[in-house]
């Protein structure tokens, strides 16, 4: 019996359990593109939203509303648009805090994540000459090895040896939080800052967040998070947990669209803090004397401080659409079905019927991962991916040298697309 054959035998298995679970689903509430394969399927099946997420039907409105305000309205819509666009960020505050469990003056959408990584950084780097290190994971999203090792370099240090990166064990692809704790115990008196991702882009791991704030807090160092894969994909609870920082992005779990307004989280005992440096613009002064056109800045306390320039409009407006659907679905039932959908494609990439499991990197405990499972394979990855996407109709990414990532992300994704998934990969990958 071959492995497709094997997982053809469980696909009225996987319809019926879309048929009697749907529970944190909002599927209707995307546009999800049509298969144009040879599959005889109707819709691809996308499991790349850990990449970009796909379209909420409401955003062709909200931004063709804001096109129509700019178009009638002119700079008058900055106080009189529908959406007023002078306070546009306000009235995402609220909802983006729900989001990753913050107070709502805690949290901030601006810019990019990277930019607000380097304004964040900017703040809350201060090294000293004997407690001047870095603390990041190896497989460290690009982004983030760069920004840091910048401040470093920005400081007069030597990034080689100011920036230290934590590997797993040998042999292993995660690391182990008592690693993590044994490392940070051992050089803790030449740390000044720990930030690491809260869902590794690669493994798809989750880090035990609020032990290990807690734990380099208590040693003194200053802590932050890039949750690019994480908000949106598990709860969160900043606030509580208190990390002294956080970023993220808003186009994957969130689906705010290419290029969409990232966000950012300082904790709210930072924000009424005027002895950190700022790298400050217009929009990080008080509202109340912003047109007074002021030379010095008047501080306000909240994260709208770290903010430096006007909100990007057209670039915010999915966040509108995107916001609402978190808002009436929950996170606690986004990830509820999350660990659902997740386990259901963990079992089928196990194997049966003296099939070998597939090499799943992610690790198993739902504890310590979101909805990507990250699946090591032999074989040319480009002729893979092409093969589950020309072949099958299946959406997802790889990263060398041999990982494919796979993300059932709950708000649109099905029990039959992890089915339609792990079928595409045995065969592509055998």
């Amino acid at each position: 019996m071959t492995a497709v054959t094997w997982l053809d035998e469980r696909e009225d298995e996987a319809k019926a359990l879309d048929e009697g679970d749907a529970s944190g689903s909002a599927r209707g509430s995307f546009l999800l593109p049509r298969d144009d394969t040879a599959s005889g399927y109707d819709t691809l099946a996308y499991l790349a939203g850990n990449s970009l997420g796909p379209q909420p039907r409401g955003v062709a409105e909200d931004v063709r509303r804001e096109l129509e305000d700019w178009a009638t309205r002119v700079v008058e819509g900055h106080w009189s648009a529908r959406r007023p666009w002078g306070d546009y960020h306000v009235a995402l505050r609220a909802p983006m805090a729900h989001v990753v469990g913050a107070l709502d003056d805690e949290v901030v959408v601006m810019n990019s994540l990277t930019v607000n990584l380097h304004l964040l950084l900017a703040s809350f780097y201060r090294p000293t000459t004997d407690r001047f290190r870095i603390v990041i994971e190896d497989a460290a999203f690009p982004s983030d090895s760069y920004a840091v090792r910048s401040h470093a370099a920005f400081r007069g240090f030597d990034p080689d040896d100011a920036v230290v990166r934590l590997r797993p064990r040998a042999g292993e692809r995660t690391l182990r939080t008592e690693d993590v704790l044994a490392h940070l115990a051992a050089g803790h008196e030449r740390t000044a800052l720990l930030m690491l991702g809260g869902i590794n882009y690669l493994t798809g791991q989750l880090m035990d967040i609020p032990g290990i704030t807690a734990a380099a807090r208590d040693l003194g160092i200053t802590v932050g998070w890039d949750l690019a894969h994480a908000a949106g994909n598990v709860e969160l609870a900043l606030h509580d947990w208190a990390p002294d920082f956080a970023a993220w992005c808003t186009y994957k779990y969130l689906n705010a669209g290419p290029g969409s307004t990232a966000a950012a989280f300082v904790h709210e005992r930072h924000l009424a803090d005027e002895s950190l440096h700022r790298l400050s613009g217009w929009w990080g002064t008080d509202p109340a004397v912003r047109f007074e056109m002021l030379a010095e800045l008047t501080p306000i306390a909240s994260a709208d401080a770290w903010a430096a320039s006007n909100p990007p409009i057209l670039a915010m407006t999915p966040l509108v659409s995107s916001l609402a659907i978190f808002e009436e679905v929950g996170m606690r039932a986004i990830r509820s079905r999350s660990e659902r959908l997740t386990a259901y494609l963990e079992q089928l990439l196990a194997g049966g019927s003296g099939e070998p499991a597939m090499d799943v990197v992610t690790p198993s405990d739902p504890a310590a991962r979101g909805c990507q499972l990250s699946v090591s394979v032999s074989g040319e990855l480009a002729e893979i991916a092409r093969s589950l996407r020309g072949d099958h109709g299946v959406v997802c990414d790889v990263r060398p040298p041999d990982v494919v990532r796979l993300a059932p992300a709950p708000l649109f994704c099905t029990f039959y697309d992890c089915w339609r998934a792990a079928r595409a990969l045995r065969a592509a990958a055998s």
